[in-house]
């Protein structure tokens, strides 16, 4: 019979965020992945914790997590657990469930700490829907392609950013996305964390005069309904009501349908559209 993967989310700061319930899969399990064992046997050791530990992290998470599967499947239970937070957020350990999934094995979660969760819940912006961008792409084109979701995203964005990277992060975003609000969380559930809920334009002003310290996660207000209706009914109006009527002709609408539509996406009358079509053509 195989063994169990048990996805252990560890403290983000404040050491008594650990759960009773890690403390015990943590004591009960054959063997402990760890993204960086000399950073996890403090944590193992301030909670009396002697179970075997081996690195899992993303250099190796593919070799050693064939090894591991193997494990499992010879009935080892194994626990992942990353520096801080919980595993296969912006850390290692996606790779290896979905390892398990094919494998056929067990996968467990034993929830906790994530500093996302943490800095949206607490930022003071909307948090039903939202975006987790984690850290931006270092690649230039995938860079890229990120901040042009992000341009379009109606949706709450959180981006974790490091303290010697984050000056260049905030103009970046001031620069593609103009004055959102942000809330800009550091050190969350630790001695000195922070929370600061401003604009874009006051946050880069005040770390060009201010040198950032601490681990950041950045909470970005997603583009308003308003400049969405606003950016539409722009780019209708850039087009002849001729040339807006084809739009969803092509798409199979009748006439009649079609200037409803029509109507709607200029926010007139369906006659006001019918007496200007008739105008263009005479």
């Amino acid at each position: 019979m195989s063994g169990t993967l048990y996805l252990v989310a560890t403290p983000i700061g404040n050491l008594e965020d650990m759960t009773f319930r890690a403390v015990r899969i943590l004591k009960e399990v054959d063997l402990i992945c760890a993204e960086d064992t000399r950073n996890s046997i403090k944590l193992l050791n301030h909670f009396d914790i002697h179970t075997e530990m081996t690195s899992y992290h993303e250099f190796n998470k593919y070799d050693k997590g064939n090894y591991l599967v193997q494990r499992l499947q010879n009935g080892d239970d194994l626990a992942v657990i990353t520096d801080a937070g919980t595993p296969g957020i912006s850390d290692p350990g996606e790779e290896l469930v979905a390892m398990c999934y094919e494998a056929g094995i067990e996968v467990v979660a034993v929830p906790g700490p994530a500093a996302v969760i943490a800095a949206v819940t607490t930022s003071g912006q909307a948090c039903r829907r939202f975006a987790f961008e984690a850290f931006l792409p270092k690649d230039k084109k995938e860079h890229e392609r990120v901040l042009e979701e992000m341009e379009r995203e109606t949706r709450t964005m959180i981006v974790y950013e490091a303290p010697h990277h984050l000056k260049k992060t905030l103009e970046e975003l001031q620069s593609r996305l103009g004055n959102r609000s942000i809330t800009i969380t550091k050190e969350l559930t630790k001695k000195h964390e922070k929370k600061w809920k401003t604009t874009l334009d006051d946050a880069v002003a005040y770390y060009q005069e201010n040198d950032p310290r601490g681990e950041y996660v950045l909470v970005l207000a997603g583009k308003s309904k308003e400049e969405v209706e606003q950016e539409k009914q722009a780019q209708w109006e850039m087009l002849t009501l001729s040339e807006h009527m084809d739009v969803y002709l092509k798409q199979g609408l009748n006439k009649k349908d079609a200037m409803k539509a029509v109507a709607k996406d200029r926010n007139v009358s369906k006659r006001d559209i019918y007496n200007q079509l008739l105008e263009e053509e005479q």
